[in-house]
């Protein structure tokens, strides 16, 4: 069950515009980088469990929940608050902040105090945004004094209870815009309680995506993209398989790529697609035509060990040890690309996945090596 490219797996090599695939025959790191692209800066959580900067253009391998690490693609964020990291320029009502009061979570002392002053207190930082477009804010708590309850405040003036423990803990709430006015922050509810507050964001999305650190303006992360030209004999063309373990999140647009092979065309690709009401989608199209489409039900938000082969007439696809779907019926088409999480057409959705590991086969492996191959 020999793979042509593994990639992953706790193994990284990552540089500036490139991230290579590593092979465990002869344990080194294969000449096969993948272009990767993101015009922006982007943070991650490194294995020590602390935010940082990962410069534009470097792949991000993000170790949150992870001990071997993962590939973290996102799409194009903006964090509209425009000093994240500093809760006294935040409205407060009942309470006051003392700024540079404690670690945050990327390690510095830039983490700000909050104490309630009066029966209730509110912290929220205010922006504004679009009446009717959905916003998710989120912030980073931790509990310093007191055991009463806190809230998180959210768009709308609405508030919600949260679990604050002496732990950072990252909490978010969506909400549609009713007004145009976008807040994000905390409620105390008694007299001398106080919490250690950082990392406000307020980005128009139907969920949250990695922490956008701003100082003074708004910051747009660009979205990141992961593809490969592979040389002769990686890529099957009459036979092969696709792995991926990915932990896929289910909040995102139709479409959005977890992995797939293709010509950079249109009109030959095999997709593995994820969808928003939490479902793998496999497209096989040749020549424009699509000869197999199914949709199969999976888990989404946790990890996913999944796995397409094809061939020609012999298609199966598993996921987490147990078959999904398999087809008798379906024309192969010759591709040239290996893209992960990446959309090869402009209308494509892009992905908001994490990636423990890619592997690919020039052989279509038996049901009884799909089954090995993706148990949990």
């Amino acid at each position: 069950m020999a793979n042509t490219l593994k990639f992953g797996n706790g193994q990284w090599a990552t540089g500036n515009g490139t991230a290579l695939a590593y092979n465990d025959e002869n344990a080194n790191f294969k000449p096969l980088p993948f272009d990767f692209t993101r015009a922006s800066s982007g943070t991650t959580v490194n294995q020590s469990g602390l935010i940082e900067t990962v410069g534009s253009g470097i792949p991000r391998i993000d170790f949150q929940g992870n001990t071997k690490g993962a590939l973290l693609l996102e799409p194009q964020r903006t964090n509209l608050i425009a000093v994240s990291t500093d809760f006294s320029q935040a409205s407060l009502t009942n309470g006051t902040v003392t700024t540079n009061n404690a670690i945050s979570p990327d390690g510095t002392l830039d983490a700000d105090t909050f104490i309630c002053n009066t029966v209730s207190a509110t912290g929220q930082f205010v922006t504004s945004g679009t009446t009717g477009l959905s916003y998710t804010s989120s912030i980073y708590v931790k509990r310093k004094t007191g055991n009463s309850q806190v809230s998180l405040r959210g768009i709308n003036n609405i508030s919600t209870p949260i679990d604050v423990t002496n732990q950072w803990k990252r909490f978010t709430i969506t909400q549609t815009s009713d007004n145009g006015t976008l807040r994000c922050g905390v409620l105390l509810s008694a007299i001398g309680d106080e919490v250690y507050v950082w990392g406000g964001q307020t980005e128009q999305s139907s969920y949250a995506t990695s922490y956008i650190p701003t100082s003074g303006s708004a910051v747009t992360r660009v979205a990141d993209a992961c593809s490969q030209t592979v040389p002769d004999g990686v890529i099957g063309q009459t036979e092969g398989t696709l792995f991926v373990d990915v932990d896929a999140n289910v909040n995102f647009l139709d479409g959005a790529r977890a992995i797939a092979l293709g010509d950079g065309t249109f009109a030959n690709r095999i997709l593995l697609n994820c969808s928003s009401v939490g479902t793998f989608e496999i497209y096989v199209i040749t020549g424009g035509s699509v000869s197999y489409t199914v949709v199969t039900d999976v888990s989404f938000n946790q990890d996913n060990k999944v796995a397409l082969a094809y061939k020609s007439n012999d298609l199966a696809f598993y996921a987490n040890g147990v078959l999904k779907a398999s087809t008798s019926s379906v024309s192969i088409p010759s591709c040239s690309n290996l893209y992960i999480g990446t959309p090869e057409e402009a209308f494509s959705a892009p992905s908001n996945n994490r990636y423990s590991q890619v592997q690919l086969y020039n052989t279509r492996l038996s049901n009884a090596e799909l089954a090995a191959l993706t148990q949990v």
